[in-house]
């Protein structure tokens, strides 16, 4: 039963198949009312001067009027986008007038029965036929509509014919409700295969717009994703080359958000970094797109001209996201942000330049202005162009014949001994001059030269080892990239093992910047170089963030004491304080402690005081040439120097 009552309901819930009806249907009215009015001119012409003119003027008159005035509101309606509730009751409308319709022609038609003669009754079988199943098939996408106007017309007619005692009139009646029959079974039919069809392209249509969405927006943050970003960018950098078109695009990178993935898990981060999107979201306005380019980074469009003051407004606005501590699952977590900034056309005219500037401002102001916005500027072009000109010499110079190593003394005070050398790399060019260590070893980490740059100044660290007592150890930095590079590691394997030195006379130093880069793998490597019986140090203590989770998840032999604490040592208490807890916290781990940019004797009297005895800095000795090493060594004697007593006397 309830079958048989949906075959006469509009599906109001299915807002996709309503608006496909309608626009079927209107697509349909002129012929429908097309082929009621032409039928209805040709029976009633049929008919003049034989029935009365009510029935031959006036009656057919009002109904092919009223066609005429149903199909102009339709071609009124044809283009106009109809919304849900009321495309259903235009849909209930036409059903109810479609029905009231075909009742109203039929009982014309059977009214002018009594006044023809047999060709004329063969004329209004005819009409009432051939305007039944046009009907039919000009409602066949709304099927309430066909089957009330079938049902309507059809039945009476049929019931007219059986109780007319003709038997031809009989014949008829029982032909037409066979084929009516046969008609309403097609109608059902194709009235399904046409809300199927519809239905299918609802569907195909949400999938592809779940494709478009997973293609275009992070599934994490449901921001939207580095290939939209990119697709943005590059629209907007086409008109800033043809129309001077200016805006603004930032790069944000997050400060510490490795450690506390590391630390805490992926769930965790994963959940700081959804929360970090719906904080820029909320400091955001009308003109700047926010994106997640993968990882802790995310992307800015700013469509907007602004000027200087007004881009660091906003990259404050961006970096106070970070203010407040993130609570996950129980956890507080602190970190920051550090934004850069590229302001278009002034930095840049394509998608790339203009992202790899706004990159190295970023980098820029991680490296000097953490959790602050940068703009890239002049100086920084003119800083590019500096360090492209030293990747290039790197790439083309004999790296052995023109890097070397200088080395710096690290001594016990408490025994007054000599205790090892931390190998210093250098470079000098002949047309760049002396490089700062600094400058190509961070130029050769963001390139794959870092490797062999290291592969070579280990050979030479160790040929230097070769001539020295058997006491002295070296203390030898890796870099990040030597560290996540499997290759790397076995290289360094390799050069130890055919060196002839004792792995256990070798101090392998790392960073906290070189940790929280891939733990992981990190650990790995110095799981294999520890297995050799290497030593490792975490070098620059208490420069980077979350110290203590790594000192407690790695396997350590010695800190290192960053030199910035000891820099205010004599004159702050805060500074002892903490070099003393680092200090307690070497003795109580074990782990060996040395104090780096010792310069005075009075920071040898306190550090020493404090517990350490074990420094490195140039109130011992500046960092020297391999043909100076062996001088020094000898003058300093393995048996103490006055000087060193004194000073911790």
């Amino acid at each position: 039963m309830n079958n048989t009552l949906n075959l006469f309901r509009i599906d109001a819930e299915n807002h996709e198949l309503m608006g496909a009806q309608l626009a079927a249907f209107s697509r349909q009215v002129p012929l429908l009312y097309f082929i009621l009015s032409v039928n209805s001119i040709a029976l009633a012409s049929t008919h003049l001067g034989i029935a009365p003119t009510i029935l031959t003027v006036v009656f057919p008159g009002v109904l092919v009027g009223a066609c005429a005035i149903r199909c102009l509101i339709w071609l009124q309606r044809r283009n106009r986008v109809v919304e849900p509730k009321a495309a259903a009751r235009t849909l209930r409308a036409t059903v109810v007038l479609g029905g009231a319709l075909g009742f109203a022609f039929l009982a014309w038609a059977l009214s002018l029965f009594p006044y023809g003669d047999t060709s004329r009754h063969g004329h209004i079988l005819f009409f009432v036929g051939i305007t039944v199943v046009s009907c039919i098939f000009c409602l066949m996408h709304v099927r309430p509509a066909a089957l009330i106007l079938t049902g309507t017309v059809i039945a009476p007619f049929v019931v007219f014919l059986l109780a007319s005692g003709d038997v031809v009139h009989i014949a008829i009646g029982l032909n037409l409700f066979l084929v009516t029959v046969a008609m309403i079974y097609i109608l059902i039919i194709c009235s399904g295969q046409f809300a199927a069809m519809v239905n299918g392209q609802m569907e195909t249509r949400r999938l592809s717009n779940e494709n478009f969405r997973l293609a275009n927006v992070d599934s994490l943050t449901d921001l939207p994703n580095r290939r939209q970003f990119f697709h943005r960018l590059s629209i907007l950098a086409e008109q800033a080359r043809t129309a001077n078109h200016r805006f603004v695009v930032g790069v944000l990178d997050l400060d510490g958000f490795k450690a506390v993935n590391d630390l805490y898990g992926h769930g965790v981060g994963d959940r700081v970094l959804k929360e970090t999107g719906q904080r820029l979201l909320k400091v955001s306005d009308d003109t700047q797109f926010i994106a997640r380019l993968g990882g802790d980074e995310f992307g800015i469009i700013v469509d907007a001209g602004l000027g200087s003051e007004a881009v660091l407004a906003v990259g404050a606005r961006i970096c106070s996201v970070f203010d407040a501590p993130f609570s996950v699952a129980g956890i507080v977590a602190k970190i920051g942000g550090s934004v850069g900034f590229a302001l278009a056309p002034d930095a840049g005219t394509t998608a790339e330049l203009l992202y790899e500037r706004a990159d190295y401002a970023l980098y820029h102001a991680k490296a000097r202005y953490r959790g602050q916005p940068v703009i890239f500027s002049r100086e920084h072009e003119v800083e590019i162009r500096k360090l492209s000109t030293i990747e290039h010499t790197l790439r083309r110079i004999d790296l052995d014949a023109e890097l070397s190593l200088h080395f710096q003394p690290i001594v016990n005070v408490g025994t007054s001994r000599l205790v090892g050398f931390e190998a210093l790399a250098r470079w000098h060019n002949p047309e760049l001059g002396n490089v700062a260590p600094g400058v190509f070893i961070s130029v050769a980490e963001r390139t794959e030269l870092i490797g062999t740059i290291t592969q070579v100044l280990l050979r030479k660290a160790l040929s230097a080892v070769s001539s020295w007592p058997d006491g002295l150890f070296l203390s030898f930095n890796l870099s990040m990239r030597d560290l996540i590079s499997q290759g790397t590691i076995l290289q360094i394997v390799a050069i130890i093992e055919s060196s002839g030195i004792d792995p256990r006379r070798i101090i392998i130093e790392v960073t906290e910047t070189a940790l929280m880069q891939d733990y992981e793998r990190v650990q790995e490597s110095l799981r294999i170089l520890r297995s050799m019986g290497l030593k490792v140090a975490l070098d620059d203590f208490g420069s980077g963030q979350s110290s203590l989770s790594y000192v407690h998840q790695l396997s350590l032999d010695k800190i290192k004491i960053d030199r910035g604490f000891v820099r205010n040592i004599a004159m702050q208490e805060n500074a002892r304080n903490i070099v003393k807890t680092v200090i307690d916290l070497c003795r109580n781990l074990k782990f060996d402690c040395v104090v780096e940019g010792v310069e005075t004797a009075e920071q040898v009297e306190i550090i020493s005081r404090l517990g350490c005895s074990t420094m490195q800095g140039y109130f011992f000795a500046r960092p020297m040439p391999q043909g100076e090493v062996e001088a020094f060594i000898a003058d300093f004697g393995l048996s103490g120097d006055r000087r060193l007593v004194a000073a911790a006397g």
